[in-house]
């Protein structure tokens, strides 16, 4: 895409890229357990979450979980305590299932049986880029009807392909498309 931003920020704009406001967006709708999973009860609700059924475990497996069910079992009773690393497994692997499992109701809530949603986006931060060098930027709307690709790339944690995939999306704003490349927000409902 010929608009792509090389070298953001290099005169004081501030933003992030909006598919990862996407991302940050989705997982807001997608929910989940909120406790922190350094606390018991953060931790034994993943486990459980991770370990209620053969297809969950497996799901685990697949998102980087690979302790034998004789550790789960010792977690899950309190027996023993997960390392700082296997906290960071366990916390990953639940949001990559997590993603996985609500990605179909999700991508049905905001399809709107081909309505779309409106998507509010929120430019890029210029109060610390010079007077001469900022850029006409507005807050702009506009109604995303296929949200396949990005809830797909979402659910699979795939960062570029996401990337590529709200690329796509924003080229409908028209000409200016690549002034919404990095956003203060993106706001969604669904």
């Amino acid at each position: 895409m010929p608009q792509r931003n090389i070298d953001f920020g290099k005169f004081g704009a501030r933003g992030i890229k909006g598919s990862e406001a996407v991302a940050r967006k989705l997982d807001e709708l997608a929910g989940g357990i909120a406790t922190p999973v350094t606390a018991r009860r953060g931790l034994m609700a993943r486990l459980h979450y991770l370990t209620r059924s053969g297809k969950s475990r497996q799901a685990a497996r697949d998102a980087g979980l690979t302790v034998t069910d004789r550790t789960l079992k010792a977690w899950l009773e309190g027996k023993r305590s997960p390392t700082k690393a296997n906290l960071e497994r366990i916390d990953r692997a639940y949001r990559s299932v997590r993603r996985q499992n609500v990605a179909r109701h999700l991508l049905a809530r905001l399809n709107r049986e081909g309505r779309g949603t409106r998507v509010e986006i929120h430019p890029l931060n210029q109060s610390q880029v010079p007077r001469p060098l900022q850029r006409v930027v507005e807050y702009r709307t506009m109604n995303v009807r296929r949200w396949d690709r990005i809830v797909d790339t979402w659910a699979a944690d795939d960062p570029q392909g996401l990337d590529d995939a709200w690329g796509d999306t924003i080229v409908d704003l028209g000409s200016q498309w690549g002034q919404y490349e990095y956003v203060t927000n993106i706001g969604f409902a669904a």
